[in-house]
């Protein structure tokens, strides 16, 4: 075992290490995150709107009353604009990394976005955007141009292209003076692009970025083989102390959260959800209490340690478990770089993952329906918030016995270990 820990310390580690200071990565992470509280709101209005009330009155003040149509503006108005947020949400973020302007490269990402979106036009020749290339299906356009855009200006800026103003103009003006050849070229960049695929059998970025990256990525994040890949990553890097889910978040978070909204989309619609493996189901039925479904571990400490150490540790490390906060046990246990932790750690996540995929292949429990349920939202509670049904409630009561039972002996041997370890200090004493 000691030679597992060395050599997750002295490759693992630094390797993950790595790849977690990507910028582009950091800036995917941290633009969707800034786009969060949009999608929480829209998914208030969208509960509203879905709860299974058959109540007459109830069914009159939503249909009748108009208050389907008004909380539906709600939830259009929020989840139909994550794409084009998200291309100014991570060109700013990006921008920020390189100490640029990130409001001036932010706002030309989202004018490439615009001019990228291939427009619709009405019966009285009115044009406008289709409303779902706004949404999540134009969210791996705007990762791509938020990128390129901040690639460009900050390779503009480097060469030292640009305007510069005397010192006594007012800074608003001196960044857009500096930020006018640079945007130039990104606008020239993408309106060429946006020509050129736009006399191909392809017809547009959009077509573009989802036929090379959309769909092959879609078909890692959309089967449990990925799944299990996933968490195999998120443990396994966990257990030398590196957080894997904000650099595995970056890549892997665009796909669950489009496929997630497809979801609403088809809930909203009437129609079958298609789509098993989504945000919330691995923040909803896989990591409870964090990563590894640490929760399991608290309830044990908190329950059935005989150890003074651990018990304190139960105590301390229950409530934030309970809300989805695993720190507080991953680093007082502590579980990173723990051998007797490492097999219950990355077992339990895979079979969560397991048991959750088939409950809702099979029909068991209904798939998530789009609403996007804050992470720290304590079990019981979430699970019903995210399926609309009591069967998600009663799947994570179920996922959480079976991820005791997975902790309970290799719990057990380190509490053991624990007291052993007690007893002779009080003797030595």
């Amino acid at each position: 075992m000691s030679k597992v820990q060395n050599f997750l310390e002295d490759r693992v580690a630094p390797f993950a290490g790595r790849i977690g200071q990507i910028k582009q990565l950091v800036a995917i992470r941290d633009g969707i995150a800034f786009i969060m509280p949009l999608i929480i709101i829209g998914s208030i209005a969208l509960i509203l709107n879905s709860l299974p009330i058959q109540a007459t009155w109830y069914v009159n003040l939503m249909n009748e009353g108009g208050w389907a149509e008004r909380l539906g503006l709600i939830v259009n108005g929020t989840f139909g604009l994550i794409g084009l947020l998200a291309a100014f949400t991570i060109a700013y973020s990006l921008a920020k990394q390189y100490s640029l302007d990130g409001l001036s490269v932010g706002l030309l990402s989202l004018a490439a976005y615009v001019f990228c979106t291939p427009s619709i036009q009405s019966t009285d020749n009115a044009l406008g955007i289709p409303l779902d290339l706004m949404g999540s299906k134009g969210l791996f356009v705007a990762i791509v141009i938020g990128i390129i855009s901040t690639e460009i200006f900050r390779f503009v800026i480097k060469k030292n292209l640009v305007i510069k103003l005397p010192a006594g103009v007012p800074p608003a003006v001196g960044k857009s003076f500096t930020a006018l050849i640079p945007g130039f070229f990104i606008i020239v960049f993408f309106a060429a692009v946006t020509w050129i695929l736009g006399e191909t059998s392809i017809g547009s970025v959009h077509n573009l970025v989802q036929t090379v990256l959309g769909n092959p990525l879609s078909m890692l994040g959309g089967t449990i083989f990925g799944a299990f890949i996933y968490e195999l990553l998120i443990s396994g890097f966990w257990l030398t102390g590196i957080h894997c889910g904000n650099i595995m978040g970056g890549i892997l978070n665009p796909i669950w959260m489009q496929q997630m909204d497809e979801n609403r989309l088809a809930l909203q619609a009437g129609e079958a959800l298609p789509h098993i493996l989504t945000q919330p189901f691995f923040d909803i039925f896989v990591h409870m209490g964090g990563a590894g479904t640490l929760v399991a571990l608290a309830i044990c400490l908190f329950i059935f340690s005989k150890s003074q150490q651990n018990k304190s540790i139960g105590r301390i490390g229950i409530t934030p478990s309970l809300f989805n906060i695993g720190e507080p046990l991953m680093f007082g246990v502590p579980v990173v770089l723990n051998p007797i932790m490492f097999i219950p750690f990355i077992l339990a996540p895979i079979v969560m993952v397991l048991t959750t995929y088939f409950a809702m292949a099979t029909g068991i429990v209904p798939k998530t329906n789009g609403v996007s349920v804050p992470w720290t939202m304590p079990p019981i509670i979430s699970g019903y918030l995210a399926t609309g049904s009591i069967k998600g409630s009663i799947m994570q009561i179920v996922n959480l016995i079976i991820a005791i039972l997975i902790y309970y002996p290799f719990f057990k041997a380190m509490d053991k270990q624990f007291v052993r370890e007690e007893k002779k200090e009080e003797i030595n004493q």
